[in-house]
Order: structure tokens, then sequence, then C-alpha cells
């Protein structure tokens, strides 16, 4: 219980300090998130290319804000982003308890099919960087056929501890630098996509940059993505680790079960904090 107050008066801290800069954001242990939908993303990231801005979008999940909630290396890379939305249905129940709703879920491998999608209406480039050996090829096949007209400028598949490789960092460079995309999905995991993004996107800063994770394997097939049901219950979790128990066991249930319950926790007593400020305000 400690534990749970000592995270919601960080939570509330942050929130404080940054309310009036922030006015469009929620702040769920610190971190906030654009409060804003799907489409509300899509529609931000096609006008600023009309206009010729770039940007970069991170999309957390329970385990990315763990991540976040450890690490002052991740919280200097995810201050950088332009955009923060959240890719779990933990985040959304923890906003609607602590009475600061996210209006949906804005999921990185969803954002990949609808963003690719208008892109292709507005004439937009894309370049498909990372997932497993072929993944970005079959995923640009698949985007190809549901999207006629999307413009797939490239894809790159970096070899394993490319991050320690000066040649593999140049390759990298030198295919974006071929490319010009507009948009790039970098799908490597994190904290590895976000490093990348970073070192990349002063390359060519008049683009998009998305870290999706495993997305592209969801896209080309290779690993199934829970139906539709699970993933409105917040059940996605189970489906995943059904697929990768030795993988994923301890990420969900070491690590994201207990910290889903300070998450909420901490939720509730935000609630409860805010409800006893406003009866003691009106007494």
């Amino acid at each position: 219980m400690q534990e749970t107050r000592e995270a919601a008066g960080e939570a509330a801290g942050a929130a404080v300090r940054t309310e009036s800069a922030d006015a469009d954001r929620v702040f769920l242990l610190g971190l906030g998130f654009d409060n804003t939908t799907e489409r509300g993303c899509i529609e931000r990231i096609l006008g600023a290319l009309d206009e010729g801005r770039g940007g970069w979008m991170v999309t957390p999940n329970l385990d990315i804000l763990r991540r976040w909630t450890k690490s002052a290396r991740f919280r200097e890379l995810v201050a950088k982003a332009d955009v923060v939305v959240a890719d779990g249905m933990p985040l959304i129940w923890a906003s609607r308890i602590q009475g600061t709703p996210l209006p949906e879920r804005v999921a990185g491998s969803s954002l990949v099919s609808t963003l690719s999608a208008a892109a292709a209406e507005r004439g937009k480039s894309i370049f498909l960087l990372g997932g497993d050996p072929g993944a970005a090829e079959e995923a640009a096949g698949v985007l190809k056929e549901r999207h006629p007209g999307v413009r797939i400028v490239g894809t790159h598949c970096p070899p394993m501890g490319f991050e320690r490789d000066e040649a593999a960092m140049e390759a990298i460079e030198a295919a974006l630098r071929e490319a010009k995309p507009d948009i790039v999905y970098v799908a490597l995991g994190s904290p590895k996509q976000e490093e990348l993004i970073l070192r990349l996107r002063t390359l060519h800063p008049g683009a998009w940059w998305l870290g999706v994770g495993i997305s592209l394997s969801f896209l080309a097939g290779r690993v199934r993505r829970a139906p539709r049901w699970m993933q409105r219950l917040g059940l996605e979790w189970i489906h995943r680790l059904a697929q990768e128990p030795r993988r994923l066991a301890k990420r969900y249930l070491v690590h994201g079960l207990p910290f889903a319950a300070k998450l909420l926790g901490a939720a509730v007593w935000m609630r409860l904090r805010g409800r006893g400020a406003a009866e003691e305000h009106r007494s």
C-alpha cells in the first residue's frame, strides 16, 4: 500500500508540475499520454507531413510504462518523442479509474495498417525497418495487397547485434538516405527501437518515426494476433503468452501482473485523493 501511495504521489506531482503546459495530456505514474484517438494520431501525422514537419510517436504498453518508471535512460528517450499514446487496456482502465479517462487504446500494431491506408490516399511513402529476417518484405507485400497505391519505398532487416556494428548502422543509414521515406516503422522491440530512432531521426527530420515492436510479424502472419474480443477485454497478453511461453512468461507473469496491480492501485489512490480534496474544498 505504501508503494502504491508513493507511486500515486509521484504521478500527482508530475501532473501538477505540467498541468498548465499539458492540458491535453493524461498522466499515469508520471508519464504524460496524449489525450487522442487512433484517427487523431493519423491526422496529426499526415497534417504535420503536409506542412513539412516530422516527428516521433511512442506507444507505451504496460511493459514499456514499467520500464519508464525504472530506467532514467528510457525516460530520457520517451521525453524526446512528440506523441505518446497508450497501447494497452490496463493503461486505459487506470486513466478511467483515476478520473482522467483516455478516449481509447491506440495500438501500434493497428496503426501500421490504418496509417498506411491513410498514407496511401495522401501519397506518403513508408519504410519498414526491423522485424525477423524476411518479415518486413512479407509485411510490405501484405500492405500493398490491402491498400492499393501504398508507397513502400524500402525495407531493411538489420542483423543481430547491429547496434554494436558500425558497418551495420551505416547500412541502415544508407538505405534510409536512398529511400527518403515520409514514415518509418521501426520494429525492433523496446528499448532498442527507441535508441535507434533517436540516432536516425536527425538524418530525416521531416519524417515520422514509429516504434512498432512485433507489428511486422503480426502483419506478415508469422505471429497470430489475439481475436478482437480479447483485445477489447485486455486479454491479448494471454494469447501472446500461449504462443511464446518461454520468451514472455517472465515479462507477463513476473513483471507484468504485479506492475498492473501497482498501476491500478495508484489510480484508485489518485481518485480517492482527488475526491477528498474536492470534499475539503466544499467544506
